[in-house]
């Protein structure tokens, strides 16, 4: 039987509650929302929704990445944005960050987000390749 593990990257930011950035079971990597915190700085990437787009997936990229997985293994992602109508500008983003690999997706307008400027969240399933 197999036990779940708690996947952690050291050089992004904490979890502002009490939850693990990714938990890993079998061969699925559950990653939880993730903002746009530059851990290079620890402050939001930037104000515009493309910015803070490529960060989140580059913040999710590397919860994958610390359980043996990476973007082109996402089966499924959960986007949460400030405003609907930045839609078509995050949707490029994202097309350029997967590339030809295309995730089963929702995206939903929050009423907010947990960071003052934060216009976007990402979480995302993935699976580790054999």
């Amino acid at each position: 039987m197999s036990d779940h593990r708690f996947v952690n990257v050291a050089s992004l930011p904490a979890p502002v509650g009490p939850y693990s950035p990714g938990v890993a079971f079998e061969r699925l990597v559950f990653v939880s929302g993730q903002g746009a915190t530059d851990p290079a700085t620890g402050q939001l990437a930037g104000s515009d929704i493309e910015t803070q787009t490529a960060q989140c997936l580059r913040n999710v990229q590397a919860i994958l990445q610390a359980a043996g997985s990476d973007l082109q293994h996402v089966l499924r992602c959960g986007e949460f944005l400030m405003d609907m109508a930045e839609f078509p500008k995050m949707n490029a983003v994202y097309g350029q960050m997967f590339g030809a690999h295309r995730p089963a997706r929702t995206t939903i307008q929050a009423a907010a987000l947990p960071g003052h400027g934060l216009r976007v969240e990402i979480d995302a399933i993935a699976y580790i390749p054999r």
